[in-house]
């Protein structure tokens, strides 16, 4: 975290624009999951859609303003993840189709903090959310929310081949990330062994 002069917080850094929108995808997982659970439908569904909007826009915010912060390469990962729990939570139980599908974002998510907890080990800064990352939340987002429009709200029937395409695509997109992820991991431990081999050259 950054301080100002006098050891204060710098609330500028803490509160950023960007960073706000992931403070608001963690405060809106909690009204989100007793809407669900009450079967208030519409109300969840209007949440949810909010939190995605916010997930898209706040990396583009904070490029344009130039308010990326370490901060916010952290929070957002995190809300991201709360908030993909808290939907896998809700509807797991309603729609035992989509346990597999959070099974993989359940590995990919763990395998992914593990990476990030071995970087910081290494006092190597993890990169932040990169473009498919953000596509595989949002067809997850989108996927969901067909499923629940069309199958609990609306009522359709054999709708059970659909779902299973649309969760098989979100599956596909998720380990694809996870690979690409995996790349950037590996090339950033090599650079950084590289790194601690040239200093060990010099220093002998």
């Amino acid at each position: 975290m950054e301080w100002n002069k006098e050891k204060k917080v710098d609330f500028k850094y803490i509160f950023t624009i960007p960073n706000i929108l992931s403070y608001l995808r963690i405060v809106l997982i909690a009204p989100f999951m007793v809407m669900f659970l009450q079967k208030k439908y519409e109300i969840a569904a209007g949440l949810i859609i909010l939190s995605g909007l916010t997930d898209c826009i706040d990396g583009f915010l904070a490029r344009r303003l130039n308010q990326i912060t370490q901060l916010g390469k952290m929070l957002d990962p995190v809300a991201d993840k709360l908030t993909l729990i808290a939907v896998a939570i809700c509807l797991s139980v309603m729609k035992p189709i989509i346990i597999p599908v959070i099974a993989i974002l359940t590995v990919k998510d763990l395998l992914m903090l593990i990476g990030a907890s071995v970087l910081l080990k290494k006092h190597i800064m993890p990169v932040a959310s990169a473009w498919y990352g953000k596509l595989g939340t949002i067809c997850f987002y989108i996927s969901i929310a067909v499923i629940v429009v069309f199958e609990l709200y609306l009522g359709y029937e054999n709708f059970t081949v659909i779902s299973f395409i649309l969760l098989s695509v979100t599956a596909v997109i998720m380990l694809y990330s996870l690979i690409r992820y995996y790349l950037i991991f590996r090339a950033l431990i090599n650079e950084h062994n590289k790194e601690s081999a040239n200093n060990n050259s010099v220093a002998e």
